[in-house]
């Protein structure tokens, strides 16, 4: 069984080909925002086409960085690239690309994918939360990702940590995502979040409102553990250190509920992972 794995992310996007479980050959390019949808679509078509010839895949599996009706199997909104709203990407793949498609939220399939070969196997309920250009989460419960009624379960980055903080582009102030994200992050201080993790004092003050959008998940869903994905996640114990330290401090005194927080196992991966699982269901 040979599978297309597509992680659609804000700043770029990430293909495989699987033989089984074997990842057999993998690419990452960045995203042209200018391009929007139009561009990232004839990106997919043109590198899903070369590996269809090399590699015969017969099934495909999609993470998008965005809210997805996965009921509808259609795509929500794109909140860092336009173009993309109540689009049907997977029916777009299987007229292109000539195999069935199915296709989630991102923070869904790399939970799936740290479920089934990362930081999250043997766990029953978890939470995964993608830390990247934005902020996004898979709420896994029973050894199932729940999406809620509408399918919106998870979205943590959407969240308000600072009900008098500057505006999202989701149209609040003061959410997570806001506060916390990659692609914040650089336009408030000039820097990428790589460099800005490696300093000590500025990690201690991120942190602060990191663990306040984590503190709602613990004492909400009293998750087994969280799984930490994203770019902003590679940072290690740099970030995951003071993080833990955190929480700890916020955690209201009378519950114990556990803080045991990760990195995922599968780095940039999880979500490539997590579409080849999908895509088995098929």
């Amino acid at each position: 069984m040979s599978t297309l794995a597509v992680d659609i992310g804000g700043t770029k996007f990430s293909m495989a080909v699987f033989d089984g479980d074997e990842m057999v050959i993998r690419e990452s390019r960045g995203t042209d925002r200018e391009g929007g949808r139009d561009w990232m679509l004839d990106q997919i078509v043109q590198l899903g086409r070369d590996w269809k010839r090399s590699f015969g895949y017969d099934r495909c599996g999609i993470g998008f960085g965005g809210p997805v009706m996965y009921t509808l199997q259609r795509i929500q909104q794109s909140t860092h690239v336009g173009g993309w709203h109540d689009f049907a990407l997977p029916q777009y793949i299987e007229g292109t690309l000539k195999v069935p498609a199915i296709m989630d939220n991102d923070a869904n399939v790399g939970a799936i994918g740290e479920s089934e070969y990362g930081a999250a196997q043997g766990c029953e309920d978890f939470f995964y939360m993608t830390l990247s250009t934005g902020i996004g989460g898979g709420v896994v419960i029973g050894g199932e990702v729940y999406r809620g009624q509408d399918c919106f379960a998870g979205e943590i980055g959407h969240t308000t940590i600072r009900p008098d903080g500057p505006a999202c582009l989701c149209g609040g102030c003061g959410c997570l995502e806001r506060m916390c994200s990659g692609l914040w992050l650089e336009k408030d201080h000039g820097k990428p979040a790589s460099e800005l993790m490696k300093d000590p004092d500025f990690v201690s003050r991120y942190v602060v409102d990191l663990a306040l959008g984590l503190k709602n998940c613990i004492m909400l869903l009293n998750p087994e553990r969280i799984i930490v994905g994203g770019g902003i996640s590679k940072a290690g114990d740099a970030l995951f250190r003071p993080l833990r330290e955190e929480l700890r401090r916020q955690i209201t005194n009378w519950s114990h509920a556990r803080i045991d927080v990760r990195p995922a196992l599968l780095a940039d991966d999880s979500v490539l992972y997590g579409a080849q699982v999908m895509a088995n269901q098929l």
